[in-house]
């Protein structure tokens, strides 16, 4: 094994553990716990993600992403606006049925509670988020709709209300709080913010 396998071995490993400590306790997960549970020691956090929020951020980055990856494949290109809003919200609900879901709302749930403790990492975590989210507003922008295409700052507009909204509907799903939302129920709230008024900068367009 060459000396990158045996790093991104280990950085799999720690992320892994970090996901099952971090999930469960929150701003009092223990580092000495994580990098037992992977079998390393705390130097290689220190060494591979240079503290405890680095790797909490970095935790955030690789559950993300193949969720973007995905979101990606579930909306192909050729669908105008209002299509690409409707695919992303089935994909949405049926990730709520996934295997994992609890998971993930617990690492949700907690990593909130982790960022009310630690604004720095609050701060962080938002800019790891926005990063990701990047992917987002590009699947959406330069898609047709009513005639126009739809721009890069209209498209962040509404990947801010699509995120908004999906959030929590899935939490209201996962917890038994939203009786009734069906994946058809997901596809007409995403298409019914897919209008001209929820892509309208308002300030923008009084200055």
């Amino acid at each position: 094994m060459t000396r990158a396998e045996a790093k991104e071995r280990n950085r799999r490993a720690l992320l892994d553990a970090a996901f099952q400590v971090v999930s469960r306790d929150g701003y009092r997960a223990k580092l000495e716990e994580i990098a037992e549970r992977a079998g390393l020691t705390t130097g290689a956090i220190y060494s591979l993600f240079g503290s405890k929020n680095g790797l909490v951020v970095a935790l955030v980055a690789d559950y993300l992403r193949p969720h973007y990856e995905e979101i990606e494949q579930a909306v192909p290109a050729g669908l105008d606006l209002v299509e690409a809003a409707d695919a992303f919200a089935r994909y949405y609900r049926r990730s709520c049925d996934a295997p994992d879901a609890l998971s993930g709302l617990r690492l949700q749930i907690t990593l909130q509670d982790m960022a009310l403790h630690d604004p720095d990492l609050g701060a962080q975590l938002a800019t790891s988020i926005r990063t990701q989210e990047k992917h987002l507003i590009e699947l959406f922008t330069g898609r047709s709709h009513n005639g126009s295409v739809v721009t890069s700052h209209q498209a962040q507009r509404l990947a801010i209300a699509l995120r908004a909204l999906f959030v929590g509907l899935s939490q209201g799903v996962l917890l038994g709080l939203a009786h009734g939302a069906s994946e058809q129920y997901f596809a007409d709230a995403a298409r019914s913010l897919a209008s001209d008024v929820s892509l309208i900068d308002h300030e923008a367009d009084a200055s």
